[in-house]
């Protein structure tokens, strides 16, 4: 069963078939790979044996195939789309991100609970929270990305689970779990620049000692 790492590894291996693509490489060995994704050869083999991509020794791969295997087994043959709640820095931020689009995933509402910041009418609309179910029943959307306050996120993340929501990008300062069938992935910012600086000020005193 693949696990985060796995999974992690092939977004790395995509990119960098996306970069080699760019340098008109055709086909590709699992060394090249392996260089630009920061991993050894035996790894990229078994990573592509556990999702049932081949290959052969002499040949390699075939780079636009490659790619094609890599967006099917990531979700990206096709576009997805999400929902933003809470609609502070993140999630306005989320909301003008135009880059998404190359990756195929569609932003295609925000919901808070402030009229200030609902605006149905905007390219992207903002809705208030409470047409959340009925929006994403009528649209059969699975995938959201939460934005809120720390108190709010228990409530607004039962909100989405009866409304059908399947996958999570949690942005709030709260770790939820992840109920059997849902996903559930956890952003805390603030701890990520915690490890950062931590890690920072370990190597300027190893430095200086």
């Amino acid at each position: 069963m693949p696990n985060k790492s796995s999974i992690m590894r092939l977004s790395r291996y995509k990119n960098a078939l996306l970069k080699l693509k760019s340098l008109n490489f055709v086909r590709v060995f699992s060394d090249n790979l392996a260089d630009a994704a920061g991993v050894t050869a035996a790894q990229v083999r078994k990573d592509f044996s556990m999702f049932g991509v081949t290959g052969n020794r002499r040949g390699g791969y075939q780079v636009d195939e490659l790619i094609e295997n890599m967006n099917k087994i990531l979700g990206k043959d096709k576009v997805r789309d999400f929902i933003v709640v809470g609609i502070g820095h993140i999630g306005t931020a989320l909301l003008n991100y135009r880059a998404f689009k190359k990756s195929g995933i569609r932003i295609v509402a925000g919901f808070d609970i402030d009229v200030a910041k609902q605006n149905p009418k905007a390219d992207v609309p903002v809705l208030p929270l409470e047409k959340l179910p009925e929006f994403v029943k009528k649209n059969n959307i699975e995938y959201a990305i939460i934005t809120v306050p720390d108190f709010a996120t228990q409530q607004v993340f039962e909100l989405m689970l009866t409304a059908g929501i399947k996958g999570f990008l949690n942005f709030a300062p709260v770790r939820l779990r992840c109920p059997e069938g849902r996903v559930v992935n956890n952003i805390n910012i603030e701890t990520e620049l915690e490890n950062i600086i931590y890690f920072v000020n370990v190597t300027g005193t190893s430095k200086e000692q």
